[in-house]
């Protein structure tokens, strides 16, 4: 059997907590939870490591159950250990621990009971179960929490109206996500923050509906954050609307709360590139070096797809060449796009050559 926790002296050694953690996961691999009885069941083994309680440990213990059967027997048992010398209790991240590992496993009526039962079915909790059941594509039991959180927190749930805009972008539902949105800031309940707005403003980007975005963005009440403008940057980009890009760029860079970082550039020099205009695409990577933005494969791919198309080969052969010194890898994208350049300026000969080289 595993080493008894008397025998661990020391509790503040950094060891310790890894070899309770061994000790209390071997313990719990001898009983059944699902089949309960006194035989199997039992949780006085566990009460020689009460001294030892700490969130910490409660968390590691949670999360290294491949059992979440396992992991919620200790969480009830150490939710009120006997004898409890250190007067332990747990914490809301403790709640969260269990609460993602049974939801992780579809126990959602079991994660449900037991926050009802520990009074912690609150609106951050709740946007959990919301999230939960969008990931797995169950867009009608999200909503079904969504309302229930609402009636719950009496309609001041930010965090389930985050989770439910954020599924039905996610689920391409804008119509539905647009009349939750209207009706959070109809009712003024609650007041939307950056999430709340970046996650419109990616749905109306994503859909191509750039002035729905743009207004969103414009009403902000709240100081947007780095995701929402290289969200909005991106929806100009995209729509091929630089002038708007470069604005909101200049926005940002004026921000005292926001620097621009590696995505705001390449989602520029991207957007330049896929228009052809090589030259502010270079421009754009330069101040990129001045502000201490270091490209990355996504960067540099995009350089080397606009020189391609434009029949500039030679040009993507040396930002190859500046990429691999600059040590990022190429990856497949990155030949693919030069196999395309060599054939669009009728180099098939050394286009096969380059295949070969590859391999």
């Amino acid at each position: 059997m595993a080493t008894p926790a008397r025998a661990l002296t020391n509790p503040s050694h950094p060891s310790t907590n890894l070899s309770l953690l061994t000790c209390i996961t071997s313990l719990l691999q001898t009983l059944d939870p699902q089949n309960p009885n006194p035989s199997n069941l039992s949780s006085a083994p566990l009460n020689q490591f009460s001294p030892h309680l700490n969130p910490s440990l409660v968390i590691q213990v949670i999360k290294s159950q491949p059992n979440p059967y396992h992991a919620l027997f200790f969480f009830k048992w150490s939710s009120n250990p006997d004898p409890n010398p250190n007067n332990y209790s747990h914490t809301h991240n403790c709640y969260l621990a269990i609460t993602e590992l049974l939801l992780s496993h579809s126990l959602v009526s079991t994660a449900s009971s037991l926050l009802q039962e520990s009074n912690r079915l609150y609106d951050f909790m709740l946007g959990r179960f919301i999230t939960t059941h969008g990931r797995r594509g169950d867009i009608r039991a999200a909503i079904d929490w969504f309302y229930k959180a609402k009636s719950i927190e009496n309609g001041r749930c930010l965090f389930s109206y985050n989770a439910i805009l954020g599924v039905l972008v996610r689920a391409n539902r804008m119509n539905l996500a647009r009349a939750i949105y209207d009706q959070i800031v109809k009712e003024a309940q609650v007041n939307p923050n950056v999430w709340t707005c970046t996650i419109m403003i990616r749905g109306f980007c994503k859909r191509g509906e750039i002035e729905n975005a743009k207004k969103v963005f414009d009403e902000m009440t709240c100081e947007p954050n780095l995701i929402t403008y290289n969200t909005i940057i991106h929806g100009f980009c995209l729509k091929g609307d630089f002038d708007s890009a470069r604005r909101v760029f200049g926005q940002m860079r004026e921000s005292e709360h926001c620097l621009s970082d590696t995505v705001t550039y390449t989602t520029l020099i991207d957007g330049y590139c896929k228009k052809g205009e090589l030259k502010e695409a270079m421009e754009c990577m330069k101040e990129m070096g001045k502000q201490g933005c270091e490209p990355n494969l996504f960067t540099y791919n995009a350089l080397i797809h606009g020189f391609c198309l434009s029949g500039h080969v030679s040009e993507a052969k040396r930002m190859l060449t500046r990429m691999r010194l600059n040590g990022v890898k190429d990856n497949i994208a990155t030949h693919t796009a030069i196999l395309k350049g060599l054939c669009i300026v009728g180099k098939a000969d050394e286009a096969v050559k380059h295949l070969q080289d590859i391999v």
